[in-house]
């Protein structure tokens, strides 16, 4: 699978590299929290994230003086198993480089999404990346075998945390699998097994291969 960097033309139509943030505080924020043992770990608000000099930058300047949350998704990856999207912008930071698998709002046709229309993305170690709303996008990946990655994620605040409850209106609604996030399962995920909705068909992308 081709990987194409963030700073590629391929890339404008999912999203931009934000300027002018020194984002090293939350770089070594992020450092202080271990692996896990295994897989993926997310959590939707850590506190010592937002106590860094970057919390107050990301909600005045990037989402304009909205509420947000700095988040975390960290582990170690290579698959694709779902995507899902949001009602806004999504920014990732990453600890060291990392892969992000995304396609895009409009290519879902009936409530599913052929895999064959992902493409994956490279981000540099410590460069905020703006991921836009209508851009489905998943847990990132690392970038070699038998590396693993840590992402900030920041979200509008409250994003990710209980679903609403809402009556359901229309087809959409049984997509909503937390607050604010939509989710499109593939078949062979554990979230399809979890009762997410099956919206993804063909590979279940795994780009373990394509990894030094």
């Amino acid at each position: 699978m081709t990987i194409y960097p963030v700073s590629s033309p391929e890339f404008r139509p999912y999203g931009k590299v934000l300027e002018g943030y020194d984002t090293t505080c939350l770089i070594n924020a992020m450092k202080t929290i271990p692996l896990p043992e295994s897989g993926t770990a997310y959590e939707a608000s850590i506190p010592v994230l937002e106590s860094t000099c970057l919390y107050g930058q990301f909600q005045n300047n990037a989402y304009g003086g909205m509420p947000v949350q700095i988040g975390m998704c960290w582990g170690r990856n290579t698959k694709l198993n779902c995507l899902e999207y949001h009602r806004d912008s999504e920014i990732n930071l990453g600890c060291e480089d990392f892969i992000l698998l995304l396609a895009k709002q409009d290519e879902i046709i009936d409530g599913v999404l052929d895999t064959s229309k992902v493409k994956a993305f490279r981000a540099p170690a410590g460069v905020p990346v703006e991921v836009y709303a209508t851009t489905l996008h998943y847990a990132p990946c690392q970038t070699t075998k038998d590396g693993s990655f840590k992402v900030a994620i920041v979200l509008p605040k409250g994003t990710n945390t209980d679903a609403p409850g809402a009556k359901t209106l229309n087809d959409e609604d049984s997509w909503l699998t937390a607050r604010n996030k939509w989710l499109l399962a593939h078949p062979e995920a554990p979230e399809a097994s979890q009762g997410a909705h099956i919206g993804l068909k063909g590979d279940n992308i795994d780009i373990a291969e394509d990894l030094d």
